[in-house]
């Protein structure tokens, strides 16, 4: 078992009960106050397996999964938590390398509390931190806005949207984005604009260890049926050219300036390139691949190889774009 996580005051939660079903509603985990434990309302679980939720199926475990109920019991929960605790948020896992030996103090994911998504007026939506792009398009589409339609082609949630600049087809994050709503480390709620996240390509300056809890995105009027003629164009452009039914992480490195990163990596001979059961897709070469029972070590390291041949046979210096988080095993 880990050490009790710590809490200030001195309190911890390493000898959590487990909640017992109850014919008024689920029991608080862990338990309530009074007890000398930190109590939240959602669901706190210990050395919590993290390969299941991220889109790649490999990689260790977090040292403590949190799953909010609310807003407000994450705020608490971060507020009262040691400042020394790292905290990591974590979407759909689709953009991320979990290392095989898992990821140290609290990784935070939101669930359907936070998926979802409302239009304010006619060309203005808000959105949970939990919702996925499908969600915001889709309802995007039912009020009649337009412009956030690229959204449907990413495979994540509006918190990893936020702290990545996310995009495709021409458009981003920082071109619809009014403001975002934001759990500090410290516990404290913020509201920042667009103006203060310091976007650049694929990056912003989202202070460590925030978390997403909405977001405010504007589009402009247009016709339902125009907007869905788009996302089905986008949609059917993704199935084309990207290997959707895999287990694989998305776009694997930014473009570099003046480049296509997919042009470099196949100009390098590196598309079908293999390292165990890791793959460099030969469908989409940004891609890598899980073929089966690949490690976190395996498909990262088939990355540096990818990078290693780019930079040997042409000097591009390709950078990551998945986010690969946790320690080596």
């Amino acid at each position: 078992m880990n050490k009790p996580l710590p809490f200030r005051g001195g309190v911890g939660v390493g000898n959590v009960p487990k909640a017992q079903p109850s014919s008024t509603g689920p029991t608080p985990n862990p338990s309530p106050e009074g007890e000398g434990l930190m109590p939240v309302r959602g669901k706190l679980t210990e050395h919590a397996p993290l390969a299941p939720l991220v889109w790649f199926k490999a990689g260790g475990a977090a040292e403590w999964l949190f799953e909010p109920k609310d807003v407000d019991d994450l705020s608490a929960f971060l507020a009262s938590l040691d400042p020394k605790v790292p905290v990591m948020a974590l979407g759909l896992g689709s953009n991320l390398i979990v290392r095989d030996g898992g990821v140290p103090g609290v990784v935070v994911r939101l669930g359907k509390p936070f998926a979802r998504a409302e239009a304010l007026d006619a060309t203005t939506l808000r959105c949970g931190g939990g919702a996925s792009g499908i969600l915001v398009s889709s309802t995007a589409r039912d009020a009649g806005i337009g412009g956030v339609e690229f959204l449907r082609s990413i495979p994540g949630t509006v918190g990893g949207f936020v702290r990545m600049n996310g995009g495709a087809y021409g458009r981003e994050v920082k071109d619809i984005l009014v403001e975002c709503e934001v759990v500090l480390r410290s516990g404290e709620r913020r509201t920042l604009k667009l103006a203060e996240l310091g976007y650049t390509y694929r990056h912003s300056e989202l202070p460590e260890g925030a978390v997403v809890i909405s977001a405010t995105f504007r589009g402009h009027s247009a016709a339902p049926d125009t907007v869905q003629a788009e996302m089905d164009r986008i949609a059917a452009a993704r199935e084309a050219s990207q290997p959707l039914r895999s287990k694989t992480g998305g776009s694997t490195f930014k473009n570099p300036p003046g480049h296509k990163a997919w042009e470099v990596i196949d100009a390098a001979g590196c598309r079908g390139l293999t390292l165990g059961d890791a793959q460099v897709s030969e469908k989409h070469c940004n891609f890598l691949l899980n073929l089966g029972m690949a490690t976190s070590a395996e498909i990262e390291a088939l990355g540096e190889e990818v990078r290693a041949r780019v930079k040997a046979h042409s000097g591009v210096e390709l950078e990551w774009e998945i986010q690969r988080v946790g320690v080596t095993a």
